[in-house]
């Protein structure tokens, strides 16, 4: 039987952890660099910072994941050890990663049964069954425990991983990104059901997330850390959203967007009809998709991951082959290959770019010229290539676009991810731009980078470009959109102007609510 189902006074009592002087290096890189923070019990702690900040690894020593090179772990302001996971667990804490880590075939009752320690190897489910509604009864995540976990939407996983902490009586939470992969209404839900848990006395919470609107909807606390040392901490309620992300980036400057301008009477530039296409099973991935964009204009794609989005991506840019529908540029039939991108001035980039639109190995210079290697002046005569002016165009655009680079002959892999998706927008809005499809550009980018893309579409747009945004990030779909379409289950489902919208329509359409 589960510890949670004890009697009522031995359960849910929240507990504090503090790390002191927390330091991690590997090899000659610090990861941490003597972190010290303190979670008391029964609050709700955020802990901020950009990708490379230190985040995870803090919180995988934490776990018991990692070791720390120097430094201690308080439980209750008792220091403990914690060598691997198991003595984490042991001690009440318990984390919830990014990516459900439940049987998709097993029902919510049976991923709960069998996370425990003491499972027995013939299990008496009727005893168990009984158990869990118990179980239930002090919790106020309520999950189907029949239904194979297959069957359930990505809300109720993410309450399932939950209740499976609280099931095996974790009382201090560890949440990494946990809403990446919910609509807003079910990241409300979740973390309103968990600060009532907090404020309850029941649980303490430690949550990375980048959501800004989260800290100050959800959170008592906040922690900030960069480039692995803790650089600012406080009480939401006296923090602004500006002061926080200060605290993240320090003083690196923040490129600003350009103005929205409005374009009158804008000619219609891109239409997509009644487009169908099936995914790598042959199963229906896209069905009957319309859609149009103008020039001057930002069509947000929003929609919860895994919707049809990266099919209609990869069909857009010649990568997956559509089973019926029709691509049209300024009404003339169009093909997605190099020839007729080169003719229309479609360009484009997606999250990844190492796995969709580079190739790793090779140089920072080559991988710009991708557009232009066989127009002069890099290809003067047919079949025939200068080195010469591909690395001063290169060595142009690296300037331009502010890439941190050791040379043009660098390697592009070498590169920091928002270098790699600077390197790539240069490329791709290095020509005269008339159609620009992007699928999440600011995936995993620091703050600076995020805002110097989003100002570059922007850019475009105000320019004429008709924009194709396909964004998983709602809040990025607000700041850029003039029109939103939202996907659901290889769908349209919803399209209207971003004026006669709001964000909780939205979500309520990405839900699958139309």
């Amino acid at each position: 039987m589960s510890l949670a189902v004890e009697t009522q006074a031995d359960v849910r009592r929240a507990i504090g952890v503090e790390t002191i002087g927390m330091t991690k290096i590997f090899g000659s890189l610090v990861a941490l660099d003597d972190v010290s923070i303190r979670v008391t019990p029964g609050s709700f702690h955020a802990l901020l910072g950009e990708n490379g900040a230190g985040k995870s690894t803090l919180v995988k020593c934490m776990m018991g994941f990692y070791q720390p090179t120097k430094g201690s772990v308080l439980v209750n302001d008792a220091e403990v050890e914690i060598p691997n996971p198991r003595a984490a667990h042991a001690l009440g804490i318990g984390m919830v990663y990014q990516h459900f880590t439940l049987v998709p075939s097993l029902t919510a009752a049976e991923n709960l049964v069998i996370s425990r320690a003491d499972t027995p190897a013939i299990i008496d489910w009727a005893k168990e069954r009984k158990g869990l509604e118990a179980f239930l009864e002090t919790t106020p995540f309520k999950v189907p425990l029949n239904v194979p976990v297959s069957g359930l939407s990505a809300g109720e996983k993410q309450k399932l991983e939950i209740l499976k902490q609280l099931y095996l009586d974790q009382r201090f939470l560890i949440l990494d990104e946990p809403t990446s992969v919910l609509t807003p209404d079910e990241a409300d839900e979740v973390l309103g059901l968990l600060r009532g848990m907090t404020e309850a006395g029941d649980l303490t919470i430690l949550m990375i997330t980048h959501k800004f609107r989260e800290v100050t909807a959800y959170a008592d606390e906040v922690t900030v850390l960069r480039r692995g040392r803790m650089v600012g901490a406080g009480k939401v309620s006296d923090l602004s959203v500006n002061d926080m992300s200060h605290m993240m980036i320090g003083d690196t400057t923040i490129r600003e967007s350009a103005a929205r301008q409005v374009h009158a009477d804008a000619k219609l530039k891109l239409e997509v009809a009644g487009l169908f296409a099936e995914d790598d099973e042959q199963l229906p991935a896209l069905e009957a998709i319309n859609l149009k964009v103008h020039c001057g204009e930002i069509l947000g794609i929003a929609g919860v991951s895994g919707n049809g989005q990266s099919e209609l991506i990869e069909v857009l840019s010649g990568q997956r082959t559509p089973s019926d529908g029709r691509i049209f540029i300024d009404g003339k039939p169009y093909e997605p290959e190099r020839k007729l991108m080169d003719t229309f001035k479609v360009f484009g980039f997606s999250e990844e770019p190492l796995k969709n639109v580079a190739v790793p190995r090779m140089s920072v210079a080559e991988n710009m010229a991708f557009r232009t290697f066989d127009k002069a002046p890099i290809s003067p005569f047919k079949g025939w290539l200068s080195p010469a002016p591909m690395r001063q165009k290169a060595r142009d655009l690296i300037a331009s676009y502010r890439v941190k680079t050791p040379s043009t002959e660098e390697p592009i892999e070498n590169l920091s991810g928002g270098n790699v998706q600077r390197a790539i927008l240069a490329r791709e809005l290095s020509g005269e731009v008339d159609i620009l499809i992007v699928a999440n550009p600011c995936f995993g980018l620091d703050f600076a980078s995020v805002a110097e893309i989003r100002a570059q579409i922007m850019d475009q747009r105000n320019r004429g470009a008709a924009v194709l945004l396909v964004s998983e990030d709602l809040d990025e779909i607000l700041e850029l959109a003039d029109t939103v379409a939202v996907m659901s289950e290889g769908k349209i489902t919803y399209t209207s102007p971003m004026d006669k919208t709001d964000r909780a329509t939205i979500g309520h359409a990405m839900a699958g609510h139309h």
